[in-house]
Formats: C-alpha cells, sequence, structure tokens
C-alpha cells in the first residue's frame, strides 16, 4: 500500500489552508512556497478539491483558496478521494469479486489486505483536518515502535 505524493500533496496542502487561512484566501504560491510543493502541481489538485466542494476559489488581488467547510467537517478520506487517491492492500485491479492471480482467482491472503484497506479507509474518515492541526495524531499504542524493536534486536546480535 502507497500513498503517492497526490494524497500527501492535497493533505498537506489542505492543512495549510486551515491553518492560514482563517482571515484571508491563502494563494496556491504562498502554499507553494511554505510545502516546497510545485506550483503546477498543486493547481492540478486545487481543480479536483475545488470540484469536490473542499475549497473555494477567490480571483483577483488577495484571492486564494479557503476552505469551503470548517476543518472539522473535513474528513481526509474525502481529501483523499477528490485528488483520486486510492489506498488499497490488494493487487486486484479488476471489479469487486475478481481475483489478483493471472487466473483470476483471488490470492491466498486477499482477505487480509482488503481487511488492512477497510481499517485505512474508517482511519481516514475518522480523522479530520482539523484533528490532523489541531494536535499532532499520538501513535496507536497497540503499535509497536519497529525502529525500536530492530535496534533492540541488533544489539542483542552485535
Amino acid at each position: 500500500m502507497k500513498l503517492s505524493t497526490k494524497g500527501r500533496y492535497a493533505v498537506t496542502a489542505m492543512a495549510d489552508i486551515a491553518r492560514q487561512g482563517h482571515e484571508r484566501p491563502v494563494s496556491l504560491s504562498e502554499i507553494s512556497e511554505r510545502q516546497n510543493i510545485s506550483l503546477a502541481y498543486l493547481e492540478q489538485l486545487f481543480g479536483k478539491l475545488r470540484r469536490a466542494g473542499l475549497v473555494e476559489s477567490m480571483r483577483g488581488p488577495g484571492g486564494g483558496y479557503t476552505l469551503a467547510r470548517a476543518a472539522s467537517d473535513i474528513a481526509m478520506s474525502e481529501i483523499m478521494a477528490a485528488v483520486d487517491e486510492r489506498l488499497k492492500a490488494t493487487q486486484c485491479d479488476g471489479a469487486v469479486g475478481e481475483g489478483c492471480t493471472h487466473d483470476g482467482a483471488q490470492c491466498l491472503t486477499h482477505n487480509l489486505w482488503e481487511r488492512l484497506s477497510a481499517h485505512v479507509h474508517v482511519f481516514l474518515q475518522q480523522t479530520s483536518l482539523e484533528d490532523v492541526i489541531a494536535t499532532e495524531i499520538q501513535p496507536c499504542p497497540a503499535v509497536p515502535d519497529f525502529s525500536a524493536l530492530l535496534e533492540e534486536e541488533g544489539a542483542a546480535h552485535g
């Protein structure tokens, strides 16, 4: 499962507007400069975000973008969907029910990856733009810190 720059940049730009855009519209050139994202790429993303109803644009001097709704009412899943970011862990390219192997059957671990994709979607649906900018999202205590485990394992074998 990979998150492309499209999804990362869309979320980053939306978070930038949520932080900066309370008093006035935020220009894409400002976002580009602050977040080190290509202006041309932001223009493409914001066309999609605007069509999805997540941002509103104002033209002219002092123009730019504002959030179309409160940051607390914009889910991460909406931003991802707006820019066509598909986060799925399966390798299946076909329609629902079609498999991922060369003969069209589902692979042995298909249901595992399908369930993982569902959990990721639920997490993104339950996480608002406000959550992202207001607080640091804490890691789940049930998930181990893999880097620390690797260091411990290396020290035990070294």
